[in-house]
């Protein structure tokens, strides 16, 4: 049997996925249009001319779990060079 027997089904997924790539980007051109311009040109221009406080990404950012409060380490320091905490010798 030939490969250009199974035409239909390709030119099918074909299809398929050309309008569903045709969503995505029209999805993405609104969302950038839409949201993420006026979110710049109001944010932003707040922060500009000192209506809202500066933005700092430290607030946003992971903490470290010892940075945390009320979060206790009981072992930070583990011994070793590899995948082996108790010697980096290679073996058990």
């Amino acid at each position: 049997m030939m490969l250009s027997a199974f035409w239909p089904f390709y030119q099918f997924l074909w299809t398929i996925y050309f309008v569903t790539m045709f969503l995505v980007g029209f999805w993405c051109i609104f969302m950038f249009f839409g949201l993420v311009i006026p979110m710049w040109l109001t944010e932003g221009l707040k922060e500009y001319f000192g209506k809202v406080a500066p933005f700092d990404p430290e607030e946003i950012r992971s903490k470290m779990v010892y940075e945390q409060e009320g979060v206790e380490v009981i072992y930070n320091s583990p011994k070793g060079h590899g995948p082996f905490i108790h010697d980096s010798h290679g073996h058990h």
